[in-house]
């Protein structure tokens, strides 16, 4: 630090000082004392001077709180500090006050492990800067160490919160020596007897434990240097939290865990990596069964290094990982990230963070920002600094920091609160009609207005990170087909929109069925006969339901003068003549040919009709069923109608063949198309069959998010000229398939 930073923090300490005094937390501790322990903290992390300043002045925000809400004109701090300390102190009170209402009510929710995730989510978007999450961790960890020292019982929700909240914060952010500090005091709170009992297990302090590791960096650098190996040899101790985790987990006892102590070795090349293998089983005893080779069989999730376990000359086994740059750089950023297999569900569990890649994407700038200040420190005049992350090399010190602080990466996600403070993750641009979908499908229908931290807005209102939402609902009704119309900016998420979608589709079919169920009982009236059952007359005129009969006949695809045959009378067989009865040469069992051209097997002249539902045509396999008054309906034999009047009346089934039909006659057949939408593209289709000489009888289309879906009815004599007329359509510009209609659909 120059000598403007060192007087900037002075400064802050006296003023701090005046404005806190005596005054305490709610647990016993000064407010002064804890402002200096945070800032402390961030010293050792290498925090620049405007985060350490930040630190002692958040608790003294509170105090002026009443002259902060009159008017940026009275900031206090921003007068004296400058507008970036006071962006920070703002932010950090305002995380404060957000995981503090999430974090509870996500205690006592059905999904908890998944709301603490969002937690996690909602507290990195809220922190504008990387530096207020920092200012949160060192705040935490300052409070948990004057409970240790103090000797002063912590609150086990307190406890549990920095377990579930802040510690895979910091373990995600590479901030390990905060990681590791929080994990063992509060695991010293939550379970104060199985943490004496493991630190009894361990045998040796941790300073002892240190200058283990020291020495053995030292040793084996030594010897990798000359073997002319380049190497970053690096070691660490494992802490208690940790030993209990892998105990419990793997359920192992503390004699099995070999990685109390452990080494990594850095090098260049995979030839370094077992040069560097056979130089450590040359200098320590390797273990039994505790080698493994992950370079030549990589982990499923593409983790790739060299384990094993070796014993020192007093029989103390320790772990040493050795792996290259890439591999490195790949397990600390990829998807092998260290906190992905150590915070990963259990199997069977959901992973509440999957498919998650712009969150990944923002934790790792984050990293490379605390990777930044790192490398400051290291300069020279820098001081050592401790923060484990990767190194950047390129810019300057300046920079940086000036990126730091300027630069977010883009955000695609927002993370709000409802009124019982669940978190809810919702698309960039949201609103709050989105809001009301995500929660229920009846919610979102209901809606009329919202208000956001207590104000109304409109609906069309983008919802911000950290913001409570409300709904005002209303006992009845539906959406308002303008939430549709994407220029008034009603819906920002394609599943609200589906679901609106779907509200009126459904308000659209009962429109048609009560249509056409006027439109049948009118024609019922008329003919006399009101008593009759409409689900057995449907099933009669070749539907499967009443439902699809109403529809048809509200669209005018189904005349109602077919319903009068159905109750005609049927003629009395004329009486057999003697002629008839003589017996003639034998003739082959089978139908005369309708002018469907079909023949029905067994029965002669009987009357044959193409069924509409999935228009049947030469060489579809066919089968016939029975109705009342209309002969013989004639059907793809996998047609969805038709196999639910099979399963229904199966004795009314017949079996049908294609008989010798005219060459003129001609069969309806459905095309569907599904294409890019421009211009000339209903001419370019409609040319196709002018040129295979095909007659067009109906045309349905529309358009959709720039791309159109069509439906041709079109006239064919068999088979053949179908596919040439599929064939000939998918090669026309723009066209993405073109394809028959599946049977009922």
């Amino acid at each position: 630090m120059n000598v403007d930073e060192q007087a900037l923090l002075r400064r802050a300490a006296q003023w701090a000082s005046e404005a806190l005094g005596d005054q305490c937390t709610p647990s016993g501790e000064r407010l002064i004392d804890h402002a200096l322990g945070s800032a402390s903290i961030l010293c050792g992390i290498q925090a620049d001077p405007a985060t350490r300043t930040a630190a002692l002045l958040v608790a003294s925000s509170e105090v002026l709180q009443p002259d902060l809400n009159r008017g940026r004109q009275l900031d206090p701090i921003k007068d004296q500090f400058g507008a970036e300390v006071s962006r920070l102190v703002q932010g950090t009170r305002e995380l404060l006050r957000l995981s503090g209402i999430a974090s509870a009510a996500s205690d006592g929710s059905d999904d908890a492990p998944m709301q603490k995730e969002m937690l996690r989510k909602m507290l990195l978007a809220m922190a504008a800067d990387l530096r207020i999450v920092l200012l949160r961790l060192a705040s935490r960890l300052q409070t948990l160490r004057w409970h240790a020292s103090a000797k002063v019982p912590c609150r086990p929700a307190l406890a549990r919160e920095t377990l579930d909240l802040y510690t895979p914060l910091a373990n995600r952010l590479g901030i390990w020596q905060i990681k590791w500090e929080m994990e063992d005091l509060a695991f010293r709170f939550t379970d104060p007897a199985r943490y004496k009992e493991i630190a009894g297990l361990l045998e040796e302090k941790r300073t002892e434990r240190e200058q283990f590791i020291a020495q053995t960096v030292e040793q084996l650098t030594s010897a990798l240097k000359k073997m002319g190996i380049a190497a970053d040899v690096t070691g660490r101790p494992k802490h208690i939290y940790s030993i209990y985790n892998k105990m419990r987990q793997k359920n192992l006892d503390f004699s099995e865990l070999f990685d109390v102590r452990a080494m990594r070795i850095i090098v260049q090349t995979e030839r370094d990596c077992y040069s560097a293998l056979g130089l450590v089983h040359e200098l320590w005893v390797p273990m039994a069964d505790e080698f493994d080779d992950y370079i030549s069989r990589p982990k499923p999730n593409g983790y790739r290094s060299l384990h094993t376990v070796v014993a020192d000359a007093n029989g103390r086994p320790f772990e040493v990982q050795i792996r290259t740059r890439a591999m490195h750089e790949f397990a600390e950023f990829g998807m092998a990230a260290h906190w992905r297999y150590k915070e990963g569900p259990r199997p069977g569990a959901a992973d509440p963070s999957a498919q998650s890649g712009q969150y990944d994407r923002q934790l790792a700038w984050m990293r490379q920002l605390l990777a930044w200040n790192t490398d400051a420190a290291k300069r020279p005049g820098g001081g050592t600094g401790t923060a484990a992350a990767s190194t950047l090399d390129s810019g300057s010190v300046t920079e940086r920091r000036a990126s730091a602080r300027m630069t977010k990466p883009p955000e695609e996600r927002i993370y709000v609160l409802s009124p019982q403070a669940r978190v809810v993750e919702l698309p960039l641009g949201a609103t709050p009609v989105d809001f009301a979908y995500y929660l229920h499908t009846d919610l979102g229908h209901r809606c009329r207005g919202a208000r956001i931290d207590g104000q109304m807005v409109p609906l069309q209102t983008q919802l911000q990170t950290g913001q409570t939402v409300e709904i005002v609902t209303t006992k009845s009704g539906g959406p308002s087909r303008d939430w549709l119309n994407p220029q008034l900016g009603f819906l920002a998420s394609p599943r609200s929109r589906a679901k609106v979608r779907a509200w009126f589709n459904a308000i659209e079919l009962q429109q048609r069925i009560n249509q056409g169920q006027a439109l049948v009982e009118k024609e019922l009236q008329r003919l006399g006969k009101t008593a009759v059952n409409l689900e057995q007359l449907a099933q009669q005129l070749g539907f499967a339901q009443a439902d699809d009969l109403y529809v048809a006949a509200a669209k005018e695809e189904f005349s109602l003068r077919q319903i009068d045959a159905v109750f005609q009378p049927v003629a009395a067989p004329a009486q057999p003549s003697l002629e008839s009865l003589m017996v003639h040469a034998p003739r082959v069992d089978r139908a005369g040919v309708g002018k469907s051209g079909v023949l029905v097997v067994g029965v002669d002249s009987l009357l044959t009709q193409l069924a509409r539902c999935c228009r049947p045509a030469p060489p579809d396999a066919i089968s016939g069923f029975v109705t009342r008054g209309r002969g013989v309906s004639i059907h793809r034999a996998d047609c969805a109608s038709f196999l639910a009047l099979k399963v229904r009346q199966p004795e009314r089934v017949i079996d049908v063949t294609w008989g010798e039909h005219e060459a003129q006659a001609l069969y309806p057949v459905d095309l569907y198309v599904q294409a890019q939408d421009r211009a000339g593209l209903l001419r370019d289709l409609s040319e196709v069959f002018a040129r295979l000489r095909l007659n067009v009888i109906g045309v349905n289309t529309h358009s959709k998010a720039s791309m159109a879906y069509m439906s041709f009815t079109v006239e064919i004599r068999d088979g053949g000229e179908l596919q040439r007329a599929l064939a000939s359509l998918r090669e026309v510009s723009g066209v993405l398939t073109a394809e028959r209609r599946s049977p009922g659909a």
